[in-house]
């Protein structure tokens, strides 16, 4: 009787812990986000039996606290900046170089924290392409920077994106594409969770990806070679919040760091703002392609997420600007190419 009545309580306790790792993805919470969020519209992103920790470890970017960072780290200024001071209303950096047209590419880090990676290769290619007018255009390894640069931090269980530009200035990377792809040198060898709602390459059918060793050769494109492939930065900083759009505007994409609340999860239209009962899940970075301003004049910022093209907006979202919505508005971060 004993027995039964613990079996019964760890039953019990079970169910409770469930409930609430999942609570977040149900259609009954994204239905409350619907009638409180006044800016944006929330859908079913991931699988509902999806547990709180599979989507926890979906984040994986660290910050350096602020009293770390180096003065002489944060950009203020640029020659370029001074060419022309003035700021458009709206920029998306797609239609401002449409010859870097893999720009419009979404990528997918499967199921491990890289997205500090993802971020940070994503922008260096755009930039490596507007630098050379559309002469590169290809993808960077988010390989190699993920499981190679031991102190941008620990590969799929998270990392620093200003470490990860670090590296690329003191190291550089090669060129890669996407899983189970040959395009350059060291193509993202993690597996992709393309279809949230189940399925064979569902985040819910996957384990946690492990560390992958790091290769000192090209195992994509073979023909090309590993010393020569690499491109670097001339330099790696922190952003001013007056100097973002500036760098954006002649450099290119940059990385933006933020706060992830369990409604980000479930974002699908709109410019997010975090809801009022909201939970704190962790920190994500993602690719920043523009701004702009909606009809009710709130400002956002325009980025691009490394969940595969079914979550939010094919891929993309809009979060608010100038309110340091999730103290987005501290933490982005660039390098400018070097040949």
């Amino acid at each position: 009787m004993f027995r039964d009545i613990i079996l019964l309580c760890v039953v019990i306790l079970t169910g409770v812990k469930l409930a609430e790792q999942v609570e977040f993805l149900n259609q009954d919470y994204i239905d409350r986000i619907n009638k409180v969020a006044s800016k944006w519209k929330a859908g079913m992103n991931f699988d509902p039996k999806l547990p709180k920790e599979s989507i926890v470890k979906l984040f994986g970017t660290k910050e350096i606290e602020k009293f770390f960072k180096p003065i002489n780290q944060y950009k203020s200024n640029d020659p370029v900046y001074g060419r022309n001071q003035l700021i458009p209303l709206k920029f998306d950096a797609r239609k401002q170089w449409p010859r870097c047209d893999m720009m419009n590419t979404i990528q997918n880090q499967g199921f491990c924290g890289s997205s500090w990676a993802h971020a940070v290769t994503g922008a260096f290619a755009d930039r490596l392409c507007i630098a050379t007018d559309g002469q590169f255009n290809q993808l960077v390894s988010a390989e190699e920077l993920t499981f190679c640069c031991h102190l941008c931090g620990f590969g799929c269980h998270g990392g620093y994106p200003i470490n990860a530009w670090t590296y690329l200035k003191r190291h550089g990377v090669v060129t890669g594409g996407s899983y189970n792809t040959t395009d350059g040198c060291q193509p993202y060898r993690v597996p992709p969770c393309d279809n949230f709602q189940g399925g064979p390459s569902s985040c819910y059918d996957q384990l946690k990806e492990k560390n992958h060793k790091c290769s000192r050769s090209c195992y994509g494109n073979k023909t090309i070679n590993y010393n020569s492939d690499h491109r670097k930065t001339r330099d790696a900083y922190y952003l001013n919040y007056n100097s973002i759009q500036k760098d954006i505007k002649y450099y290119g994409p940059v990385v933006a760091s933020f706060d992830v609340y369990d409604d980000f999860v479930s974002y699908k239209s709109g410019i997010y703002e975090v809801t009022e009962k909201a939970t704190y899940l962790g920190k994500h970075a993602v690719k920043v392609i523009g701004w702009g301003i909606d009809y009710n004049n709130t400002e956002y910022w325009l980025m691009v997420n490394s969940w595969g093209r079914n979550w939010g907006d094919g891929g993309l979202f809009k979060i608010r600007k100038g309110t340091n919505e999730c103290r987005v508005d501290d933490s982005f971060t660039g390098g400018v190419p070097v040949f």
